[in-house]
């Protein structure tokens, strides 16, 4: 399954029926043990609008070998190659009433172990004792996103949007984007379903309007060392 050309022109792809039904309700099992367990963990955000775990393959690594199926594995290896690693990962829920929505917006930043000044790496945040900063370009145009889908995901329950191509203009301030002439695309998912893309990708979310939950767990992926002593603060190398 290459669809390496989409994602080098579009920045995206969507790929359904990678996970079964049994291993998506295994996942969900895990996730809804471990939350029931750790109600006031402080990776774990809620709200009447979202759930949200962070660093989710740390927290809950009983989930990897049911993410990383064997149709996973050689969707990576085919598409990108051997040797990436996890650098980050969120899971996401939205509920069925959620009226959060997020606007149009590029991944621009990446997690680190600890703050070491670097050339061109820049706009330094700290987030619950982590790090975040801005790396050049070229670290991110090399990186890729997995997007997850545990429930079916539509235009009515919050499916991403996105500017197609806009990947390859580089980091860009939204109001360069001429959206008169961009083509939009609303990314619907299947339940079992990926969605690959860019970090560069332009992407938002809208409101939920139809009452049906959406739970996504986002994956993101690199296999570049880091300069400088700079070291990737949640790395983790995927296991065959």
């Amino acid at each position: 399954m290459n669809y390496s050309t989409q994602i080098d022109s579009e920045g995206f792809s969507i790929l359904n029926n990678v996970f079964t039904e049994n291993e998506i309700q295994n996942i969900i099992s895990l996730i809804e043990n471990k939350t029931a367990d750790n109600p006031e963990n402080n990776t774990f955000r809620k709200s009447q609008d979202l759930f949200a775990i962070r660093q989710f393959h740390k927290e809950i690594p009983e989930t990897l070998p049911y993410i990383f199926n064997q149709k996973l594995q050689d969707i990576i290896e085919t598409n990108f190659g051997k040797g990436y690693f996890i650098t980050k990962s969120i899971y996401f829920d939205k509920p069925e009433k959620s009226n959060w929505f997020v606007a149009y917006h590029q991944d621009l930043t990446i997690s680190v172990e600890k703050k070491i000044q670097t050339e061109n790496f820049e706009n330094w945040t700290v987030k619950q004792n982590q790090f975040a900063v801005q790396p050049p370009t070229e670290i991110l145009q090399n990186n890729f996103t997995i997007r997850i889908h545990i429930d079916k995901t539509t235009k009515e329950n919050g499916a991403l949007k996105v500017i197609n191509n806009s990947h390859s203009k580089g980091i860009l301030r939204i109001e360069k984007l001429n959206f008169e002439s961009e083509k939009e695309t609303i990314c619907e998912v299947e339940k079992g379903g990926i969605m690959i893309m860019k970090p560069l990708l332009f992407h938002a979310s809208n409101k939920t309007t139809n009452n049906e939950r959406r739970r996504v767990i986002h994956i993101e992926f690199s296999r570049q060392n880091l300069p400088n002593g700079l070291e990737w603060s949640e790395k983790t190398i995927l296991q065959n």
